[in-house]
């Protein structure tokens, strides 16, 4: 007898514990505090001095910007405290002078835009599509129904405001563009085994996202990297070469991979040669020369000072690097040195530190002309120019990218004013209908927003979000993010993921089609499942069949049906002996119609 009492007590004790932690992983790893879970603004928003503050406290200072670096953002400035998304924007939209000046010079550079080119803007979009448009480029999917009611709720004037504001601050955004962002860094493979942590590098960033670090700050941090890449994270970006250079940072794919994600410069042809066909441009917009094989060994001789130091990890040294060139009988040291304005260059300090300096530089237009176009082809899913990675120093950049590089350079390097002042355009809130023939130039000029097909993991978390009346996020139920989790690798992984091509516009494929037509991620979605799937509750709850079918169309399309198709779909519904299974047959059709997989 006591020895069962002995054993009951032991396995009590044993199931309260996983009772205990079953309840912790169910709240969803977030901080449960009324503000949070009411509003997600009312999570922290750390303004550009705020994030600099905290650094200065931890001990983490960056290298000096000069007088543009002193001085605070005037948008950081007027941004209020207020827990209300919309009066947050109004406050620093009508109380900000810079601001607005920004603004007048963007849409100046526009304007100039269409006039040089000869094409007619057409109409602004409805509020519903700007909005989807923000949470497709900002957290990976289209709105949640519930969202849509929210913002129901407010005046229409501030509806695009309050969205944007919610998003910047939304965990999911940080998240996923803390993997867009890993992706453009440091590939999308696993890397070396037990010395690369992909994961650990990607939270990083997101906990970058979070705090708002300043974007010349990321930067710096991860061409100066110290430590060992499990405790210091920002490492892995020079970790991830080390298959290719007996377990040290290998200084030539650490040059290609920053004169493209930090410069906007393709390079790479000049580790083996000089450019004999006039594709690479250096030295100086007024004085351009072409490329020089010197010129990319040179930048990669900066990256020969990090070096691996036993249980210590990476560690700078002294540069010391080697060469043979092309046509030459032996090998030459070669002497850190950059691609173009070296006047910019400190004289002292360590090698990868005095880089850093000089690719932060304010007046290192190219750099933050390279930051900009990323950032607006993540908005509009396809790059202003020609490639997201390729701005010849040679030729100027469209003119509303020059315009902006002046602003984000202006605003201290801050990415949510940058993307504030996309999203506010009007090249990003113009219809992508038109009531005139749409050409290359209208959707190059921002007359006409681009047709942009959804990337597979946006196809998929907009599958999952249009079967759920709530949002997913953090503070979903650990069933629901799980399923998400996995739901999303298995069709990636089926519909084919892009990989580091991030803004490659390819056709569909049979196969993709085939996977969105007989796909188990779509019969998960809409079967009856009365708990979670959201075709049940608007079977259940939607009191008319045309309330049904615009529910419908709001949690798949995030559109109302136009009369044509309230009508259509109504009469089939009356048609249909089960209601539900009416309701299933509609979301089918909508998920798998073309407007769905398009940005637009």
């Amino acid at each position: 007898m006591k020895w069962a009492l002995m054993t009951i007590v032991r396995y009590g004790w044993f199931g309260l514990l996983v009772l205990i932690a079953f309840g912790y992983l169910a709240a969803g790893f977030s901080d449960r505090s009324k503000n949070t879970l009411r509003d997600p603004v009312a999570k922290t928003n750390f303004s550009a001095a705020e994030g600099e503050g905290k650094k200065n406290a931890s001990g983490e200072s960056g290298l000096p910007l000069g007088k543009v670096a002193e001085e605070k953002s005037p948008l950081a400035e007027a941004k209020s405290p207020s827990l209300d998304p919309a009066s947050r924007f109004d406050a620093v939209a009508n109380g900000d002078d810079g601001l607005r000046e920004s603004m007048a010079a963007i849409e100046a550079s526009l304007a100039l835009g269409w006039d040089e080119a000869g094409v007619e803007r057409t109409e602004t979009a409805d509020w519903l599509t700007i909005c989807r448009r923000m949470s497709l480029a900002l957290v990976g999917s289209g709105l949640s129904l519930e969202e849509i009611r929210r913002l129901e709720s407010m005046p229409e004037s501030q509806r695009e405001q309050a969205h944007l504001e919610s998003l910047l601050v939304d965990p999911r955004f940080h998240q996923y563009w803390a993997e867009r962002w890993s992706r453009f860094y440091v590939g999308a493979d696993d890397g070396p085994f037990l010395v690369y942590r992909r994961r650990r590098f990607r939270t990083w960033l997101t906990d970058q996202f979070t705090q708002n670090t300043r974007y010349d700050e990321i930067v710096r941090r991860l061409v100066t990297a110290e430590g060992l890449w499990t405790d210091r994270p920002e490492v892995n970006f020079l970790t991830v070469t080390f298959d290719s250079n007996d377990g040290q940072p290998d200084p030539v794919r650490l040059a290609a991979r920053a004169s493209r994600a930090f410069l906007g410069l393709r390079i790479d042809c000049l580790q083996c040669h000089n450019d004999f066909l006039g594709n690479v441009s250096l030295g100086s917009a007024d004085s351009p020369r072409e490329g020089m094989q010197t010129d990319f060994h040179q930048l990669a001789a900066f990256f020969t000072s990090a070096k691996t130091n036993g249980l210590q990890g990476v560690q700078e040294n002294e540069a010391n690097y080697h060469y043979q060139y092309l046509d030459a009988n032996a090998e030459v040291e070669v002497t850190p040195s950059v691609p173009y304005q070296p006047e910019l260059l400190p004289t002292e300090g360590s090698p990868r530190h005095r880089l850093a300096a000089w690719m932060t530089h304010p007046e290192n237009r190219q750099a933050g002309r390279s930051t900009v176009s990323h950032v607006w082809a993540l908005l509009f899913g396809r790059s202003a120019t020609d490639a997201v990675d390729n701005l010849p120093l040679d030729e100027e950049a469209p003119a509303v990218i020059e315009a902006l590089t002046d602003e984000f350079i202006t605003h201290q390097f801050d990415l949510r004013d940058l993307i504030r002042m996309i999203v506010h355009s009007s090249a990003f809130r113009v219809s992508s209908r038109a009531e005139f023939e749409v050409t290359d130039a209208h959707e190059d000029t921002g007359a006409v927003f681009p047709l942009t097909r959804l990337r597979p993991e946006q196809m998929a978390a907009s599958i999952i979000q249009s079967a759920r009346i709530k949002k997913i996020d953090r503070d979903s139920s650990l069933l629901v993010q799980l399923d998400k989790f996995g739901s999303t690798n298995d069709f990636v992984r089926r519909y084919g993921d892009q990989g580091e091509d991030e803004f490659s516009n390819d056709s569909v494929t049979i196969s993709q089609r085939l996977v969105m037509l007989n796909g188990e991620m779509l019969r998960k979605a809409i079967g009856n499942n009365p708990v979670l799937n959201a075709t049940n509750h608007i079977a259940r709850f939607a009191k008319t069949d045309a309330q049904a079918i615009e529910t419908t169309y709001l949690a798949v399309l995030n559109r109302r049906p136009t009369p044509t198709e309230s009508e259509h779909f109504v009469a089939r519904l009356k048609e249909s002996d089960d209601r539900h299974a009416g309701i299933e047959d509609l979301y089918w059709v909508l998920l798998n119609s073309t407007e769905l997989a398009w940005n637009h």
